[in-house]
């Protein structure tokens, strides 16, 4: 495996083997918060084990050149940390395949940390990217590409699969208000790209998870990544509008496929 860090938060009083397990597979620190920070965050609250698997350092943080920022990795990692904690987010495996290249490097190496996961974890659901990885971004496809592949290796004892894809429209209305307060987006990075890409051909959902009563800790959580996020707009949205736009976060699962909390309610 390729696990360059590993942190762990306990339940006091409660062993974690008693407790439904979630596994949570993304690319890059910030992935899990933007994408669905608020289901992770109500997962935990109901006394889930979540746990998050990253598949890179996010060392390029977004450009895709040939040379490694191993201090932006080093800053994109602590930041997770504190991101995952304030998810409460129960373990954490930081993984360190290349940025940038997630879909055509160290493909059996990476099904096998995911199978591995799976096996170490024994999750009763596991949540990643849908398959146009929120706005076609090449890793979060090798992501979505890579976990599935791993989940369907295992057959029937593989975890419930669940897709996360962001509402169209969101991210528009994000930046448009941003804008409206004198923000001026950057030409480089996550806030350079057309708002609307976000979503735009997301498969239709399934599941809609209410997360209006966990923006606190999605915003709080997204904001701990200050080397991707900058300063954003989602510094300048109020926490009405934040529940408005961020406070239902959509998935889609196969036919058949229980959603989520209906799952972890009949583990009891």
């Amino acid at each position: 495996m390729c696990t360059a860090g590993s942190w762990m938060r306990t339940v006091p009083n409660r062993r974690n083997a008693e407790r439904p397990t979630v596994l949570a597979v993304f690319a890059h620190p910030d992935d899990e918060s933007l994408a669905c920070g608020g289901t992770l965050a109500r997962l935990a609250a109901e006394n889930v084990r979540v746990v998050l698997l990253c598949a890179s350092h996010g060392e390029r943080g977004g450009e895709f050149g040939p040379v490694r920022n191993d201090a932006l990795g080093g800053s994109r990692a602590s930041e997770i940390f504190d991101a995952a904690e304030v998810l409460g987010i129960s373990d954490l495996l930081l993984l360190d395949h290349p940025d940038g290249d997630l879909r055509w490097s160290h493909v059996a190496e990476f099904h096998a940390d995911i199978v591995a996961a799976i096996a170490r974890y024994h999750p009763v659901a596991l949540i990643t990217f849908g398959d146009d990885g929120l706005y076609w971004h090449l890793d979060h496809v090798g992501v979505y590409e890579r976990t599935t592949t791993a989940v369907r290796s295992l057959g029937s004892e593989g975890p419930a699969l669940y897709y996360v894809t962001m509402p169209r429209g969101v991210m528009r209305a994000i930046v448009n208000a941003g804008r409206a307060r004198g923000w001026t987006p950057p030409v480089k990075g996550l806030w350079s790209l057309v708002p609307d890409a976000f979503g735009l051909e997301a498969s239709a959902p399934s599941m809609i998870v209410d997360v209006r009563d966990w923006i606190g800790a999605k915003l709080a959580a997204i904001r701990h990544h200050r080397s991707q996020m900058g300063a954003g707009p989602l510094d300048l949205i109020t926490e009405a509008e934040a529940r408005q736009w961020l406070g239902a976060e959509q998935f889609h699962c196969d036919e058949g496929v229980v959603p989520l909390f209906d799952l972890i309610k009949s583990l009891g």
